[in-house]
């Protein structure tokens, strides 16, 4: 939490009364209140699905609330759509980076408000002034003509909080902005938040993650189910009592009791596994019930590992075997066939179909299973797939819906979903609960708990330590492209491994 000595300006620039947003069939905002002031740092919390994505649209301009009244500035407004918000000062940067990769760091601050001269882009301008905007954000190293996809993640996200301030935003609304970030990377994001509060730029901060909140919050609102369930709490209040007002459960998180059902023999076998830049000579092995846990940094090769393994990345040397036989490498169907599955790390662009129902989602993977003389039986298709979504605490349970409409905690269950509906021997999970809330976090360690009492096993990578150690029963520490440490769970603490994965250049992929 900030010092005193940091205190924001107490005039609200922004407030909320009775907001109501209504989409068929659900009332994503009910009654919301909400109120932040200049120069602070508002931490906006709640489970997915609690209304937060609702929300941010309607302070973004893309959606227009039923009823309620949003004050900016003192005055009351109705924005017509995202420019408008954008032209009034309010900035929003979404978890996924609107960026255009093949553009440069100066053509995406200004894109779509190029300083113009005679109808011609004054590019030394707009060079210019993203070299000052770079400057006022600490990042003078970023070089404005660089090309965006060039950057590493952080330099992506200050990219777009360039952007921001390219329109003179008052208001910054940033959603799990440090859910693609590494540890070292966590406390620069800080840093910037904090010279923007200074000059007295409100920002509204979306996490899960309770530490950050105490950390870089002033205060905190509360959502629960389109409610505001508590409303300008201190940062520093209690994280027991925080989740209970999201949740209704006192505890963060929930980790389900370890069993002793792994078996003796090896059901993946990983044998030196290579791929140039990425990762080499990578050895591991996972027992049937067991969880195997990989912790290293974001660029470690960890997610590169396991799509190799899954066979969506071709491996230059090394070979993989489930249960004894070897899988092809860089075939998908092969591995799919052999018995696995996997829920990758950006569920939206590589394992969901946004625009088809959920249970068209979840019966991706077992569709010939359904079946019968050549045609889909649409009544087992939903059948099977309402039985899933009841064992999940799916919310909602309709699974004609869109899965696009479902928050991102959901979008994961119903990615899960897809390998219990049978014959999934080894589930691969990257980064499993990112994006997720508190309530849907547990819900899903109960459920990889349960298929490992099954006797699946699964390998999984997360950027949050205590999630490995808490989850798994075995953990990988990855550096650099390489496995550094192999203990057992109960065996090594969260200080160890973080010692053995930030050895080395942090600095790696930087902007010059």
């Amino acid at each position: 939490m900030r010092t005193a000595i940091d205190e924001p300006d107490e005039r609200p620039v922004l407030r909320l009364t009775d907001v109501v947003k209504t989409f068929p069939g659900v009332k994503a905002l009910d009654g919301v209140q909400l109120e932040v002031r200049a120069g602070e740092v508002h931490c906006l919390l709640g489970q997915n699905g609690a209304g937060k994505s609702t929300l941010i649209k309607v302070l973004a301009g893309v959606h227009r609330p039923d009823s309620g009244t949003v004050e900016w500035q003192g005055e009351p407004v109705a924005f017509g759509g995202p420019q408008a918000a954008t032209k009034a000062g309010i900035a929003t940067i979404y978890q996924e980076l609107d960026l255009v990769g093949d553009l440069s760091v100066a053509e995406n601050v200004f894109l779509g408000h190029e300083p113009r001269r005679f109808g011609f882009v004054r590019r030394g301008t707009m060079v210019a002034r993203t070299r000052e905007i770079l400057k006022s954000l600490g990042h003078e190293e970023i070089p404005p003509r660089r090309m965006v996809h060039a950057l590493p993640a952080a330099g992506k996200q200050v990219v777009s909080m360039a952007r921001a301030l390219s329109h003179e935003a008052r208001l910054l609304i940033m959603d799990e902005p440090s859910a693609v970030l590494a540890h070292d990377e966590v406390e620069n994001l800080f840093h910037i938040i904090r010279r923007l509060t200074a000059r007295g730029i409100a920002v509204i901060y979306i996490s899960h993650r309770m530490e950050e909140i105490r950390e870089i919050g002033d205060r905190v609102t509360v959502l629960k189910d389109g409610r505001t369930t508590a409303a300008n709490l201190p940062a520093d209040t209690p994280t027991t009592e925080l989740v209970s007002r999201m949740t209704g459960r006192s505890i963060e998180y929930v980790f389900p009791p370890r069993t002793a059902t792994a078996g003796t023999d090896d059901l993946l076998t990983v044998t030196n596994l290579s791929r140039a830049g990425e990762f080499r000579d990578v050895s591991l092995s996972v027992r049937p019930g067991e969880i195997v846990g990989i912790a290293g940094l974001v660029g470690s090769g960890r997610s590169e590992l396991l799509e190799t393994i899954y066979g969506a990345r071709r491996p230059d040397a090394g070979t993989v075997e489930l249960d004894g036989r070897r899988l092809r490498p860089g075939d998908v169907g092969s591995a799919v066939r052999a018995g696995m599955g996997m829920a990758p790390e950006e569920r939206k662009s590589q394992a969901l179909l946004l625009g088809e129902p959920i249970h068209r989602n979840m019966t991706l993977a077992t569709f010939t299973g359904l079946a019968r003389f050549g045609f889909t039986s649409a009544r087992r298709e939903r059948a099977e797939s309402e039985r899933i979504a009841e064992s999940l605490e799916l919310r909602p349970r309709d699974v004609s819906r869109p899965v696009r409409t479902l928050s991102g905690g959901n979008q994961q269950k119903v990615v899960v979903g897809r390998w219990l509906l049978g014959g999934t021997r080894l589930l691969l999970l990257d980064e499993p609960t990112r994006g997720v809330d508190v309530g849907a976090r547990a819900e899903l360690y109960r459920v990889i708990r349960d298929l490992a009492a099954e006797g699946v096993g699964v390998l999984l990578v997360s950027s949050e330590v205590p999630e490995v150690l808490g989850l798994a029963d075995r953990v990988l520490v990855m550096r650099e492209g390489r496995m550094v440490r192999e203990a057992s769970a109960t065996e090594i603490d969260e200080d160890t491994v973080l010692d053995l994965v930030m050895a080395g250049s942090l600095m790696e992929g930087a902007p010059a």
